[in-house]
């Protein structure tokens, strides 16, 4: 039983966004999961205090909790370090600051001898030590910050069934695959990373340990005299997806849901292999691609066109990544896809299941809005050609990010071909009139006042720009490496970073100038058009 009411549950999950019966909603997955395999779950959304946490009871097994999908100093914070939002409005969010640590505070509070288990963005890429962006040091796994008996990162499916299982059991929770947890001695087989104190002294040994996360490792961290110890991640497979995402989700959303307008979105993969250092992905979903079977997605679709509020449309039929279905590998090796003679970038079972999904009976449109790596998509001139004319409404969405040569060697990213795409999509689109918008970023390292300019000029003359962020340092990413030590972590040597607040800001001015300018607009948003 999935409930918000009620006692004697063998899980309580505790979440800071709005909980969902949703595939898309972090809680929603884990909960029917567990339902699943009879695990009786209770739900606490958003909790104020300790007394929120009580309301169900004390759980038989243990206390999940997460953050849900989103890091909650990045949601609650600009990349400037404002809030975002207003003061009066921050009650409503619901997500504190360190939420994972204040919910843990408030469990011991209610039961000191709950077993705890985190799990999420927060915990997934806060495991080891990290460089924290809005305290600007660095801060040691959130294990110990939060006090809790194990931490699952990555996608948590596999681990949280395990984890409930052993402890029904009356067993230990050593050696679970995907999984971290505290421990005297190091055992053998594990990689050592430098221990805590050395990376928080020595930024050298912060770029060795950036260089050496992966989720494919056993991996040991030494903090005084205990470990974290990382057990490698498990093999999920297609079968293992298709089982997860066939739990009957209603989809029946609250008003005003972040959810909304993905209510019938279907997702088709997990993982990426494009590997951007600014992204979070690689160590957290995986940098292989996993692809649920086409059956198991058309299975999807029709039951969501006998969804009750149905009106014809998949919101997205998408990924990380929506191109990289079918790129999946079955080497699993340590090396990056990305340039592999054996990674399949036909498009051709993505092709197939783009057709065959606007074909189901009651479908009226697939729509595509998740990214496309166009570099990739170029490999399929035929891709393309489905995509703009049965998946696109107006507009496809791609993100060069930039068109700096450094800045954009430093996030791990080629634009080399985006003049190719953009002239065969446009070429495509003639008659149509469909066109292109674009995503971009400024502050990444190596990114300076000069570099803006010139992209903002760049930006002019495309048109069209979606929208730009700030580059905000996340933890565990390489980027954020780069930013907190000034080196890249793979040559050592030096890199130009922006910090200071006031050279940020004129870098933001530069760029909103631009798009102003692109849309035909003055500084204060009046058209300059006649």
């Amino acid at each position: 039983m999935i409930s918000r009411s009620g006692r004697d549950f063998d899980i309580v999950l505790i979440t800071a966004e709005e909980h969902e019966d949703h595939p898309l909603s972090p809680s929603g997955v884990i909960a029917r999961v567990l339902d699943a395999k009879g695990y009786s779950v209770g739900i606490v959304e958003r909790p104020k205090g300790k007394d929120d946490i009580a309301k169900l009871g004390v759980p038989k097994l243990f206390y999940g909790v997460t953050s849900g999908s989103i890091d909650s100093m990045l949601y609650n914070y600009t990349p400037m370090k404002r809030p975002r939002f207003e003061e009066e409005k921050n009650a409503d969010t619901g997500m504190p600051d360190r939420a994972l640590i204040v919910y843990c505070n408030w469990i011991k509070q209610v039961s000191k001898a709950s077993a705890i288990v985190l799990g999420g963005i927060e915990a997934s890429l806060r495991r080891f030590a990290h460089y924290d962006y809005w305290n600007n040091d660095i801060r040691r796994s959130i294990i110990f910050d939060t006090r809790a008996d194990i931490l699952v990162y990555g996608n948590g499916e596999k681990q949280v069934l395990e984890i409930a299982g052993r402890l029904k059991e009356g067993k230990d929770l050593v050696g679970i695959a995907g999984t971290c947890i505290k421990a005297r001695d190091k055992p053998d087989g594990f990689e050592t990373l430098p221990p805590f104190k050395k990376v928080v002294e020595d930024k050298k040994a912060f770029c060795e340990m950036t260089v050496a996360l992966s989720n494919r490792k056993a991996l040991a961290q030494e903090y005084d005299n205990n470990f974290v110890l990382q057990y490698k991640y498990p093999e999920y497979t297609t079968a293992d997806l298709d089982w997860v995402f066939s739990l009957g989700y209603e989809r029946v959303l609250r008003p005003g849901s972040p959810l909304e307008l993905a209510r019938f979105s279907v997702v088709i993969h997990r993982g990426c292999v494009g590997r951007c250092n600014f992204c979070s992905i690689a160590l957290h979903q995986g940098d292989k691609v996993i692809s649920r079977s086409e059956k198991s997605i058309l299975d999807e679709i029709r039951r969501l066109t006998r969804h009750p509020q149905w009106k014809g449309y998949v919101d997205d039929l998408g990924g990380p990544s929506a191109n990289m279905y079918g790129m999946d590998c079955e080497t699993r090796c340590d090396k990056g896809c990305l340039g592999c003679k054996k990674l399949d970038l036909s498009h051709s079972r993505l092709l197939s299941l783009m057709r065959k999904a606007r074909e189901v009976p009651g479908v009226r449109k697939v729509f595509v809005r998740s990214g496309v790596r166009y570099d990739l998509a170029l490999e399929s001139r035929e891709y393309i050609k489905e995509l703009s004319e049965h998946h696109v409404s107006g507009t496809l969405k791609i993100a060069p990010e930039h068109f700096d040569r450094e800045v954009l060697e430093l996030m791990n990213k080629d634009n080399s071909r985006f003049n190719e795409f953009v002239d065969l999509f446009e070429k495509l689109n003639q008659r149509s009139g469909q066109k292109l918008r674009y995503y971009l970023m400024i502050g990444h390292p190596g990114d300076d006042e000069v570099k803006v300019r010139a992209l903002k000029d760049r930006a002019v003359k495309l048109g069209n720009i979606e929208q730009f962020q700030y580059f905000t340092p996340t933890p565990m990413s390489v980027s954020s490496c780069m930013y907190w030590t000034g080196l890249d972590p793979f040559t050592m040597k030096p890199i130009k970073v922006v910090y200071d607040y006031h050279s940020k800001k004129i870098l933001k001015r530069i760029m909103l100038g631009g798009i102003d300018e692109a849309h035909g607009k003055d500084r204060r948003g009046r058209s300059t058009r006649s």
